[in-house]
């Protein structure tokens, strides 16, 4: 019998960190913003909704460091005990979030600013567009991250 990969602790946190992540993103996305923008006029829906995304960008910066540490050193107990490679699958995905994130809300929501104030070549509602995209595909890739470190150990 292999000994555990990770102390109890660390592997509890590996496995229930992804769903309380993807909770954050599914409440944000699916029910915040839209009623920020049911209730409120679009002016001010759209900071208040802006400075929710600025706090879940960072939140996300930070489950992506611990979880890619747990994933990493499990990754490399893993390679020691002849198991397997150091770059697992539920690692590259914490680094799809990580680029997700990069490129959602740094890169694109510049841009959006850049697009209200009439700079720049795309419109807001293409970049916008595309921000979306990339927060649902986050939590479509935390879904599956979710769903593999729920099931049981593969080692």
């Amino acid at each position: 019998m292999t000994p555990p990969l990770l102390p109890p602790l660390l592997e509890r946190l590996r496995r229930s960190l992804p769903g309380v992540w993807l909770g954050l993103l599914l409440a944000l996305g699916l029910i915040a913003a839209p009623t920020l923008f049911a209730l409120l006029d679009r002016p001010l829906a759209g900071r208040v909704a802006g400075q929710l995304f600025a706090i879940e960008a960072r939140l996300t910066l930070g489950f992506v460091v611990v979880l890619g540490l747990i994933e990493r050193t499990r990754g490399q107990r893993r390679a020691e005990a002849g198991l397997g490679t150091r770059l697992s699958a539920e690692l590259l995905l914490v680094l799809g979030v990580l680029f997700l994130t990069v490129a959602g809300y740094f890169a694109l929501q510049p841009m959006m600013e850049a697009a209200r104030a009439g700079q720049g070549r795309l419109s807001f509602g293409t970049l916008h567009g595309l921000s979306s995209a990339a927060y649902f595909l986050k939590m479509a890739l935390l879904a599956v991250l979710s769903w593999r470190v729920a099931a049981p150990s593969r080692a």
